[in-house]
């Protein structure tokens, strides 16, 4: 993890890489210093958001509302506060080595409808910089150089530049450049997903 890295010291390295001055704090009162503080928390999870990073997914047990759904399910659970994109999986139990459900629960809104008793979740949150892997870290540099550089620039071809170098280019849809280096390592890092339960298999078998 990239121990030390704030979000201040990104966007000073963002700044960095443009040619410009590092930020002091972001209330030193200068226009980069504003733009920074605006622009890069939404950009950090948008950047989160749109791939299934490793670091970036919990799992908690729901909290049952009191009210009740208006028809079809038992239980409204109550879906955490910090979640950025949606559940990735749900379980009915806290026991290892067991399948998600697929069917039997409905997302509505802000809460999880279900029969279930009981309720856990694996979800996608917004990571504090201090947990970030250095991989990441780095990608979110030239993201934000690529973001805030016109502005500080006054230089498009500046900004096109940080965007290819951190996404690659049209072609790639945002999954080439380093974005693609970021997310091979942290895929090295995970152990490789196989067919569990699947009633093709049990037949060949």
């Amino acid at each position: 993890m990239a121990s030390g890295d704030t979000k201040l010291s990104i966007c000073s390295d963002a700044l960095i890489l443009l040619g410009a001055s590092p930020l002091s704090s972001f209330s030193d009162g200068t226009d980069a210093a504003q733009i920074c503080d605006r622009l890069y928390d939404d950009l950090k999870d948008s950047i989160i958001a749109s791939y299934p990073w490793s670091w970036s997914f919990k799992k908690v047990q729901l909290s049952r509302l009191t009210s009740t759904p208006a028809n079809e399910w038992k239980y409204q659970y109550a879906l955490p506060g910090d979640m950025m994109s949606g559940v990735r999986a749900v379980f009915n139990t806290s026991a290892t080595s067991v399948a998600p459900i697929q069917y039997g629960w409905e997302i509505f809104g802000t809460s999880l409808n279900t029969n279930e008793e009981t309720i856990f979740v694996d979800y996608q949150n917004s990571v504090g910089e201090s947990a970030l892997p250095t991989y990441f870290v780095q990608l979110l540099k030239y993201a934000m150089a690529a973001e805030i550089a016109e502005t500080v620039t006054d230089q498009i071809t500046k900004a096109q530049y940080f965007e290819q170098k951190a996404f690659g280019t049209v072609a790639e849809n945002r999954r080439g450049g380093y974005f693609r280096v970021a997310a091979s390592i942290d895929g090295a890092n995970n152990s490789n997903e196989a067919f569990q339960d699947f009633t093709l298999i049990a037949v060949r078998g």
